[in-house]
Formats: C-alpha cells, sequence, structure tokens
C-alpha cells in the first residue's frame, strides 16, 4: 500500500471512501458471509468475488488498462450493488491487502473500500462499509490504519506527551476519516462513555474517529494539539481536527464547540459541526483515487441491460475500428496505383527517366509531382 500524498482533485460528493485494518483470522470470510447474508435479505442487488488477477485481466469484450489492476499485495476483490434510495444504485468494491512488509506480524490485514452513488451522496442512506463488514463488535475491521484508533468506539488519547503527539501527526497526515477529540470534564457514566457517532446518520456513522481526553489530560492534550495542529482543546468541549494540509475551509473557531455533555444526550451542537465538516471540499489522496477509479474503470458486476448496452458499444467501436483499417487501406492501394502510374509515365515506357522540355509542362503538373501528390494523399487521408 502507497502512502497517502495531497492531490489538487477533491473527493467527489457521489463517493463514499474508507480504509482500515481488520484484525481477526479470516476477514475474507466475514466479508463473504455478510454479503451472503444481505443478498438474501434483499438489502443487495448483487454482489460478486474475485480473484486480484482475474480481475485485472483484460479481455476482448473487456478490455482494461492498469488502472484496473489492485496490485500485488491484493488478497481478494468484493464488488456489491444495492438501491441506496428509489431509482439511486450505489455500486462499491473493496479489496482485502496483505499487511505491508515492515508491519509486525498481527497487526491485520488492510482493506479499501470504495463506493460512489448515482448522485450526490446522502447521510440517511446505510453506511457501505457495513454491506461488506457485519457491524458486529464481535468483528474488529474497523481500525484505522493511520493509529491505534478505532471507528465505533471512543480512544483514549496516550498519556505520554510524544505519543499523544505522534498520534496527532499519524491522524490529521495519513487518516481518510474525520477526527474529533472531545474532553471530559469529569469521568462520565455508561451513558456518557459511548461514542458520539451512535447520533450520527448511517452514512457518516463509519467516517469518523472520536478521540477521548480525561479531566486530568486538559493541559497536555491543549498543548499538543496547539503545537502539531494548531488548534486548542476547550475544557469540557470538543474539537473537529483539521486535516495536513489543512481544508482551506477549515475555520478553528467554527469547529471547536466550547461545551459538550457526556450524559448520553444528543450532543447536537457538535454533530451539526462534524456534519459541516464532513462536507468541506477534501483533497483526494493517491490512494484513494487509484480506489475510486479502480472502482470506476474495473466494474465487473454488470447488470444483464448494462452488459448488453456494453456488448452493443464493443460492437460499435470495432466496426468502426475496422472500418477505418478499410479506409485506410484503399488510401493506400490508390496511393501506391498512382505512384507506380507515375513512375511508369517519368519513365517513358523504357525503364529511363526522362526529363519534361520547356514549356511543355501541363497545368496539373509533372510527373513527379503527380508521384508527390500521391504519397502525399497517403500521409494525410482527409484531403
Amino acid at each position: 500500500m502507497a502512502k497517502n500524498s495531497t492531490s489538487s482533485t477533491t473527493v467527489p460528493d457521489t463517493a463514499w471512501l474508507g480504509r482500515g485494518r481488520h484484525f481477526g483470522p479470516e476477514p475474507e470470510q466475514d466479508v463473504r458471509r455478510n454479503l451472503i447474508a444481505l443478498k438474501a435479505a434483499g438489502v443487495l442487488d448483487d454482489f460478486l468475488e474475485l480473484d486480484p488477477v482475474e480481475a485485472a485481466r483484460s479481455t476482448v469484450l473487456h478490455p482494461r488498462d492498469e488502472s484496473a489492476d489492485p496490485g500485488p499485495s491484493a488478497r481478494r476483490l468484493f464488488e456489491a450493488r444495492w438501491q441506496a434510495a428509489e431509482d439511486v444504485t450505489v455500486r462499491a468494491q473493496l479489496t482485502t491487502y496483505d499487511p505491508e512488509a515492515r508491519r509486525k506480524e498481527g497487526e491485520g490485514v488492510t482493506w479499501v473500500l470504495a463506493a460512489e452513488a448515482e448522485q450526490a451522496w446522502d447521510l440517511s442512506w446505510p453506511s457501505p462499509a457495513t454491506m461488506f463488514w457485519p457491524d458486529s463488535e464481535r468483528v474488529a475491521w474497523d481500525h484505522d490504519t493511520a493509529a491505534d484508533v478505532r471507528l465505533r468506539t471512543t480512544n483514549h488519547l496516550p498519556k505520554d506527551d510524544d505519543e499523544l503527539r505522534r498520534r496527532l501527526r499519524e491522524c490529521a497526515r495519513e487518516s481518510w476519516y474525520v477526527h474529533v477529540v472531545v474532553h471530559e470534564a469529569m469521568t462520565p457514566d455508561a451513558a456518557g462513555q459511548q461514542p458520539v457517532s451512535v447520533f450520527l446518520p448511517p452514512g457518516l456513522r463509519h467516517r469518523v474517529v472520536e478521540h477521548r481526553g480525561t479531566p486530568e489530560q486538559a493541559q497536555i492534550a491543549d498543548f499538543a494539539m496547539k503545537r502539531e495542529l494548531s488548534v486548542r482543546m476547550p475544557r469540557g468541549g470538543a474539537v473537529v481536527l483539521p486535516s495536513s494540509p489543512r481544508e482551506p475551509d477549515y475555520d478553528v473557531d467554527r469547529f471547536t464547540v466550547r461545551s459538550v455533555f457526556l450524559d448520553g444526550s444528543e450532543p447536537t451542537e457538535l454533530l451539526d459541526r462534524i456534519k459541516e465538516f464532513a462536507a468541506l471540499p477534501r483533497p483526494l489522496t493517491a490512494d484513494a483515487e487509484r480506489a475510486l477509479t479502480r472502482l470506476r474503470q474495473g466494474w465487473h458486476l454488470l447488470t444483464q441491460d448494462e452488459e448488453l448496452v456494453h456488448a452493443q458499444g464493443m460492437v460499435t467501436k470495432y466496426a468502426e475500428a475496422l472500418e477505418a483499417m478499410t479506409q485506410s487501406c484503399d488510401l493506400y492501394r490508390e496511393a501506391a496505383e498512382a505512384a507506380q502510374a507515375a513512375l511508369a509515365d517519368s519513365a517513358g515506357g523504357d525503364g529511363t527517366l526522362r526529363s519534361p522540355a520547356p514549356g511543355h509542362v501541363k497545368a496539373e503538373g509533372s510527373p513527379l509531382s503527380a508521384l508527390t501528390k500521391a504519397f502525399g494523399r497517403f500521409r494525410d487521408p482527409n484531403k
């Protein structure tokens, strides 16, 4: 898996992108079981599982370029299609990858998910993550690749200052998710310990990582966040962290919430700030762009109507190519015949080239000019 790099392209409003790590013995089996169950329940229209080599293979009917190749470390590729709303189809692709060689053994299998709808994404639509992964605490698929944090729970900030700053840097530079830091003014009860993401709409729920600072971490966390990201953590409040490089429309005050009550009630102001931040244009990283391109250019799960339209389009394309080749052959033959005629005329029929007498060159030119025109016609068939 390549590292992130910035791009001038922003994430399309039709796309949903996610990346993480699965901790468990059989990640592909977890995906497979969930897809089978959701199709049986009528949630999915259809799904497909592919070997990465087969997914990248080009055929006459389905020519594919290198953008369809998920790479040498890819394990399996899954595709799924469902209806997010009336007449709105979502197509999604999830690819699992072997861990990088430098990672320690047991650090999980990396996965990349790209989904795209036929219109701008609505946060009320189901999460693409739980179309592939079971929404169960028993399956640990929701670890971020950037740091030791998870999506569906609260992540307490490290107590060590250096480790805290390293986590902030990794989340800001490498993560694809929205990161929120909430400070606990006092230790919350069980209701207050649940993550704020449970109050988010489904389409945003698995795009947010929540960090928690304990009451005694107020100063150290505030100092680290100021040094690393130029934001402050209000005591008993929350802040939506910027990415690095920072989004052009990010405003520190706008995305800082001065007070958050962790009593199990819905933190309306914080939820509004998270939704607003998620709606900002975000740079499309190189890895994310490849995943989105692979979804668009390397899609396999076609309906029967789509297969028919695709086949008709390929027939038309090949017919046009054949016609162009036929025209080129005709032009070549005509040019060759004209060249032979010009050579024969210039040789006078006895094999000896003749020089035209002065004043006898006709308006249409000499045999040499006829030869030149013949070859020029071959070079430019539009003339």
